[in-house]
């Protein structure tokens, strides 16, 4: 297995890394100078800018001799390990462990850790360790006359290695747990906006198929009348009679195409319904899957939960679908749906009589790509992104979700809540 089999999914952006390195070696270059000149401190001044130069004469290779604008995981490594061994070397000829700039030997890794690979990280950080534990037994003294007069007990000088490795860990983990929270949130809604596009791609041509049901609809009128004149005409020469009877049944075969496309054969001139209530919204979806479930779906409302009708949003319906389609997958025989509307809220609660959320995850949910541990429901797909997309299109439409496993059955419970103010200013 290679190392670095992973450097095409990690990098990071080249210019910011250049302005860190440079804001480093700047620094290192003003303490060395200050502590030397101003403060007139002694130490290996010579050694210690040859080794700010291998950070410059890197930096300047990485402005003009490497091209690419990202950073792979491969080349940051390389980069990276170079920023660690150069500080190492610095404090090692100023004091080691007891150099108060010691703390910057924990950047490098820290960095990384948000966006390189777990391998890589983990090589860095436990190169930075190895550095930690080097300075804290082989380092010269600090700077004189410094030397003279800075003396600490042992419980003192070890507890500093012990502390900086507490943080290198410490700080790694959070940094790599969030680095990878913050991916694949990334990668869901980036998703979740291809399948937005999508829908919106299919109302489009929806709109296009109704329009073109419409405009056709008039010629192939005129072509069956046409059609239907000619069948008396010849009526009793076979031959001509068959040739009419198949333009007759393709005129037909023409409208049944066309009304299957057009989006609403009632109306005449408008295609795309712009205003629907939440009933609505939710008979639409219940009977898109009734037509390919064989699952029982009941649907009861209150008597005024149509009265108000809010501008069609393909989010909202593409949030509903994924609740009861997710209801819809895991329950037994029974999905149940009831809506509820007063002067202050609207009020969805979908229900299902399966396993209901897997309790490992209950807490989760919203989050993608979510799995659960139990043996009994890792096979179970579809606890991630789907609600992750669903949750975020419904909230971004000002919803409020509770999602839980139900009081009154044995599956999950969704309820789904609008302010009514917000939800008839969409």
């Amino acid at each position: 297995m290679k190392f670095f089999e992973t450097s095409k999914y990690f990098s990071f952006k080249k210019s910011t890394y250049l302005s860190l390195r440079w804001i480093g070696i700047f620094g290192q270059l003003f303490a060395v100078y200050f502590v030397y000149f101003f403060l007139n401190f002694k130490f290996d001044f010579l050694i210690s800018n040859l080794i700010i130069l291998i950070g410059t004469i890197s930096n300047l290779y990485l402005m003009f001799i490497y091209k690419k604008t990202q950073l792979s995981d491969r080349s940051a490594f390389f980069f990276l390990l170079i920023d660690i061994l150069q500080l190492g070397i610095l404090l090692y000829l100023t004091g080691g462990i007891l150099n108060p700039f010691v703390i910057f030997i924990l950047i490098p890794s820290v960095f990384s850790s948000s966006n390189l690979s777990f391998k890589t990280n983990t090589l860095l950080v436990v190169l930075t360790f190895i550095t930690i534990i080097f300075l804290t037994f082989y380092s010269t003294e600090l700077p004189s006359p410094l030397n003279e007069h800075f003396h600490v007990s042992p419980y003192y000088y070890y507890s500093i290695p012990i502390a900086l490795v507490i943080a290198l860990f410490f700080l790694n983990y959070f940094a790599m747990t969030f680095g990878t929270q913050s991916r694949l949130r990334k990668e869901a809604l980036a998703k979740m906006e291809e399948v937005m596009a999508k829908e919106h791609e299919l109302l489009s041509l929806g709109g296009q198929a109704a329009a073109a049901a419409h405009s056709l609809g008039t010629p192939l009128s005129t072509i069956k009348i046409i059609v239907q004149d000619l069948s008396k005409q010849f009526k009793g020469q076979k031959e001509i009679e068959k040739d009419v009877e198949l333009l007759s049944s393709q005129v037909e075969r023409c409208n049944q195409i066309l009304k299957r496309l057009s989006l609403n054969p009632v109306e005449e001139d408008d295609f795309i319904d712009k205003d629907i209530t939440i009933r609505d919204y939710l008979n639409e979806i219940i009977s898109s899957f009734e037509e390919i479930s064989k699952k029982k779906f009941t649907f009861n409302y209150d008597q005024d939960s149509n009265a108000k009708k809010i501008t069609k949003s393909i989010e909202i319906v593409y949030g509903l679908r994924n609740f009861i389609g997710n209801a819809n997958k895991f329950a037994k025989e029974n999905i149940f749906i009831n809506l509820k509307s007063d002067s202050e809220i609207t009020e969805i609660k979908i229900e299902d009589d399966g396993s209901g959320y897997p309790r490992d995850i209950l807490s989760k949910i919203g989050e993608p790509y979510l799995r659960s541990s139990s043996d009994d429901n890792k096979s179970n797909k579809g606890l991630g992104l789907g609600l992750f997309i669903g949750k975020t299109l419904l909230e971004k439409n000002f919803a409020s979700l509770n999602c839980r496993n139900s009081k009154t059955r044995s599956g999950a419970e969704v309820i789904i809540t609008w302010n009514n103010k917000d939800l008839f200013n969409i």
